[in-house]
């Protein structure tokens, strides 16, 4: 079994490291994560004094490198597109057997709960897709996703890459066109939607203003119970509607 990490914050010398990793990985010594360091795979802290100081989070990347070039045999190449895709918060492939291809990561599935407020509350914050990304990921195609941003029902985040919110969105609306419901006739949706962000601001801004350290939590918790609220009366008043037809 390999060795217990420390928390989150503590940092552990190159020596260190080196004993956490042995167990599991008997051939690898400090000129091994050195040279992994110098490929950029692994970017621990440098001391004043020039020391290395590796976070728990560098030594499971290191972990990922060494499984992988040990049981996979993956080339450096194939584990740094690997690690940069990770790092924009995709998943890992799974392990390719020695005759398959290499997979490319993927991004994190969407969950369409029941209740749709309670998919926005997995932390998905660090996903960032590229345009190519986004297509496979939610299944559209490059049409479909220029008119969902022609009607502005999705648009790229900081830095011109889309996030979890964007997947999915698209994933939502493409399923949607398997029904024959285009972005063009969600225009209305998103109408509504921006009302409601008028209305739910009237309550929570307030709050936000007032100075106690809880305020902003309270908010945001105000303004999450607020959506769902409001989805219950969309959903009751859809189906009721339905119904009556």
């Amino acid at each position: 079994m390999s060795a217990s990490l420390p928390s989150a914050s503590a940092r552990m010398s190159i020596g260190e490291v080196l004993g956490r990793l042995r167990s599991d990985f008997p051939d690898v010594s400090i000129s091994k994560i050195r040279y992994l360091e110098s490929e950029g795979l692994v970017e621990p802290e440098r001391t004043a004094a020039g020391y290395r100081k590796f976070s728990r989070n560098d030594v499971e990347r290191l972990r990922y490198i060494l499984t992988a070039q040990k049981e996979n045999y993956y080339p450096l190449k194939v584990i740094r597109d690997h690690l940069d895709a990770m790092d924009r918060g995709l998943e890992p492939p799974p392990a390719a057997g020695p005759d398959e291809a290499v997979a490319r990561p993927r991004a994190p599935r969407v969950v369409l709960a029941h209740d749709p407020s309670d998919a926005g509350r997995a932390d998905h914050s660090a996903l960032r897709l590229s345009r190519a990304e986004l297509c496979e990921s939610a299944s559209v195609d490059e049409s479909l996703l220029d008119q969902l941003e022609s009607f502005g029902l999705l648009r790229t985040a900081a830095g011109g890459h889309y996030d979890a919110t964007a997947l999915l969105i698209a994933t939502t609306a493409g399923e949607l066109a398997a029904y024959g419901v285009e972005p063009r006739h969600l225009r209305s949706v998103q109408t509504s939607a921006n009302r409601e962000i008028d209305l739910f601001q009237q309550v929570v801004a307030p709050m936000r203003r007032q100075r106690d350290a809880g305020a902003q939590a309270r908010a945001d918790e105000t303004a999450r119970e607020l959506a769902t609220l409001v989805l219950r009366l969309h959903t009751t008043l859809v189906r009721a509607g339905l119904g009556r037809g």
